[in-house]
């Protein structure tokens, strides 16, 4: 059985967004995908840009996530002449849960791993691209979700513009036993504070404050109707995230990055440990079939790059490079 709508589907961002609820991953399951229609007077001419949230948290709280100042990245994007949409995979958001949620974790292995998301990322795609008449589209890819997105863009060359991926996770030569995740997992905002603060380094300012946390952290728990009802208040997520991260820094990332045709930019704080300098640079060196890519580090920036005091510098190169800017450089 599934769990009950979230209160995302309750809360408009944005007057001017629209929601949408496309088939799933399995039958009787939907997927939600919203639009914030670009701020210009000749709509034809706009980009369409697809994010692609990571491995615990939608698109309402990323992309479209209004900080303390009142703007989203979004909202940046429409102004600057782009369609943005956003897609919260199976689990995630407002979309449907896994069946297997509403059982115990461990009858199930982790659920929506890199190939499951890819294929419901090409329902999106597919489904955004008849909307607005066009063959492709470009896509902003955070973290565990550039796995997804490159899977894509291997599979259906034809249907992927430009690429813009943040803090992605890449491959790492195994040094232990891979973990094998169950089906589902708790997340508390201890663990996303965690996530959050950890790769500051001592001494250095913080990146983003408890107060802005705090009021993410209260979204964050609406994104599941029961968190609250959990001693600590957590959210459940699909594990295929945490396998796929896994399996990747065991030496099996899900996608060969030497096939992806598409031209690419890698965006990375300085800060961020789940994706190094030596990460990104492996990454940058696979894109061997990619036309055009750039590698970008962003001072003083963490994973969480899109949320912190930095971020109008990720938005400024993201923006710069799907208008067509930026040579092959690092």
């Amino acid at each position: 059985m599934n769990s009950p709508k979230t209160m995302i589907d309750r809360q408009h961002l944005d007057k001017n967004e629209r929601h949408f609820h496309i088939p799933g991953s399995s039958p009787g399951l939907k997927m939600h995908v919203s639009y914030l229609p670009a701020i210009i007077n000749f709509p034809r001419m706009a980009k369409v840009v697809l994010y692609v949230h990571g491995g615990t948290f939608p698109s309402t709280l990323s992309i479209a996530y209004r900080n303390d100042d009142g703007r989203s990245w979004r909202d940046v994007l429409a102004d600057a002449g782009s369609h943005v949409w956003g897609l919260d995979f199976q689990g995630f958001g407002d979309s449907d849960p896994y069946p297997e949620m509403s059982q115990p974790a461990d009858d199930s292995p982790a659920l929506g791993q890199a190939q499951s998301a890819s294929e419901q990322l090409e329902t999106a795609v597919r489904f955004i691209c008849s909307y607005h008449r066009i063959n492709a589209l470009s896509i902003i890819a955070h973290s565990w979700g550039t796995m997804a997105t490159g899977l894509l863009a291997i599979r259906c060359p034809e249907l992927v513009g430009r690429l813009v991926f943040f803090a992605p996770i890449t491959w790492r030569p195994p040094i232990a036993e891979t973990i094998i995740y169950p089906g589902w997992r708790l997340v508390s905002l201890a663990e996303q504070w965690k996530r959050f603060t950890d790769d500051v380094p001592k001494g250095e300012t913080a990146v983003l404050s408890r107060h802005e946390f705090d009021k993410w952290g209260e979204k964050y728990l609406d994104t599941d109707a029961f968190s609250r009802s959990r001693s600590p208040a957590s959210v459940k997520t699909p594990s295929g995230p945490w396998q796929d991260i896994a399996l990747s820094w065991g030496g099996n990332l899900p996608y060969d990055p030497r096939r992806v045709r598409p031209p690419v930019i890698i965006i990375r704080g300085e800060w961020d440990t789940a994706c190094t300098d030596a990460d990104a640079r492996w990454l940058f060196e696979n894109l061997k079939e990619s036309p055009n890519k750039k590698l970008v580090t962003i001072k003083r920036a963490t994973h969480l790059l899109h949320l912190e005091t930095c971020r109008y510098s990720l938005f400024h190169e993201a923006d710069a490079f799907l208008s067509g800017h930026g040579e092959s450089t690092i």
